[in-house]
């Protein structure tokens, strides 16, 4: 039976971009909006950042997906980065959701385990 086994594959419709170059100029273009709105978020949201932490950090972000090489993937990244950037120019965000976002605190507390501890801490 292996030897008379057919293999099948199946071709995927693209979600927008047709070729890793369209892909590429739609990430770039994603990028360039960003960058150019960021001084204009810092200043109406009134964040505590300045706009060289917000531009790091927007390049940080675009180079974790860097390595992605599948067009759908990178298709679908660029659709929610496009999104997140309307919500943000409509005012639909709160500065709170961008803080969020943007800026996690990677050090935080560490959680009470007993009862009256996360009594104490406000907590269920």
């Amino acid at each position: 039976m292996a030897a008379n086994a057919v293999k099948i594959t199946r071709t995927v419709k693209p979600l927008i971009s047709k070729t890793p170059g369209d892909a590429r100029v739609r990430v770039l273009s994603l990028y360039k909006a960003w960058y150019r709105h960021i001084p204009y978020m810092c200043k109406d949201f009134d964040i505590n950042t300045d706009i060289n932490e917000c531009r790091d950090h927007l390049r940080k972000n675009f180079k974790k997906n860097a390595h992605l090489k599948d067009i759908r993937v990178i298709d679908m990244l660029v659709v929610k980065g496009q999104q997140d950037l309307k919500e943000v120019v409509e005012h639909w965000k709160q500065p709170t959701h961008i803080m969020e976002k943007w800026f996690v605190k990677e050090t935080e507390k560490e959680k009470p385990k007993d009862f009256i501890s996360k009594f104490l801490a406000g907590m269920d």
